[in-house]
Formats: C-alpha cells, sequence, structure tokens
C-alpha cells in the first residue's frame, strides 16, 4: 500500500467518488459510550464540497443522539471494488421543506408517509477526519496478481493499493 492523501477539491472529488459507489454506510453516533450506537444508512448524495447527506426521522435514535452529540462516525464498504472509507464529523439536522424536497427520493416512502411526513428529516455530514484504502488498478487487477503469486509462489506487490487522509 502506498499512502497518497489528498487535499481541497482531489479530496472532496475522491469523498465523493467513495461514499456514492458504497452507497450505504455504518452510521455511529454516541461515540463515547462502549459500544456506540450504530445502524445502516443509505447516503442520499455527497455534495462537491464533501458534506454527506442523509434523510433520517426526526423520532430516530440516531437523530436523539445527534441532537445530544453531534459527533458522527461513519464507515463505507465497497466490498466488490475493496473500496473502504472511514469518517468523522458533525451531523446537523435540517426539516427546511425546501431542502427536504431536494434531497427526497422515492425509495424514502418506504421509510416515511411522503415527503410531507413531519417527521422527515435530513441530516448533513460535514467530515473532520477521513481516510480511505482502494486497490490501485482495481479490485481485477489486484485479485490477478494475488492469484499469480499464491500460483508462482512469489510475493505479491505490496504497493498494490493506495490509502490516505481526505483533507477537505
Amino acid at each position: 500500500m502506498s499512502t497518497e492523501n489528498l487535499t481541497q477539491r482531489e479530496a472532496a472529488k475522491k469523498l465523493k467518488e467513495l461514499s456514492e459507489s458504497a452507497k450505504f454506510c455504518m452510521f455511529c453516533t454516541d461515540l463515547d459510550t462502549i459500544p456506540n450506537s450504530s445502524r445502516p444508512m443509505s447516503l442520499r448524495e455527497t455534495d462537491e464540497e464533501g458534506n454527506l447527506w442523509f434523510l433520517s426521522s426526526d423520532q430516530s435514535h440516531k437523530n436523539f443522539d445527534i441532537k445530544e452529540d453531534n459527533r458522527v462516525q461513519l464507515y463505507f464498504m465497497n466490498n466488490s471494488d475493496s473500496e473502504y472509507l472511514s469518517i468523522l464529523g458533525n451531523a446537523f439536522i435540517y426539516k427546511n421543506r425546501d431542502m427536504i424536497e431536494d434531497k427526497w427520493t422515492a425509495m424514502a416512502n418506504a421509510w416515511f408517509d411522503g415527503k410531507d411526513d413531519p417527521n422527515v428529516t435530513v441530516i448533513r455530514v460535514q467530515p473532520t477526519d477521513t481516510y480511505y484504502w482502494e486497490p490501485k488498478a482495481g479490485k481485477f487487477v489486484s485479485l490477478l496478481n494475488f492469484a499469480t503469486a499464491a500460483v508462482t509462489g512469489n510475493e505479491t506487490d505490496n504497493d498494490d493499493g493506495r490509502e490516505g487522509k481526505l483533507h477537505l
């Protein structure tokens, strides 16, 4: 693995690429408690500045936790492409109707009585510390390298992937 720390635009672009590729994360709250509260969440989008957006119920434990302490930890895993992302950030809850309209998706109807449901909220997570892991040449090439090493008895190229901090 080689280390490639990214900054500003490159960091935001990589964050958007990896988070939207995974689509789902483990969304952790109440970070001072062990074990902390974790639940799977579907990402609505990652904007160009690196903010991550989710739809949530005002009556969820997650929202209650965020109101007490807005620090959150998100873990994205895209196992099919061997891409991983860890995000520590601050969460902010919005009930603004225009924002709900903008972030709404038909899939959210499974959890709400439409976008006018009074419990619909939008959560924005602003990353404060982000780390990523990914293969350099894609999963297929990485698997081919591992298979070749297994057959030949040679070691794999330890520089097969990259990891690093994303400074937004």
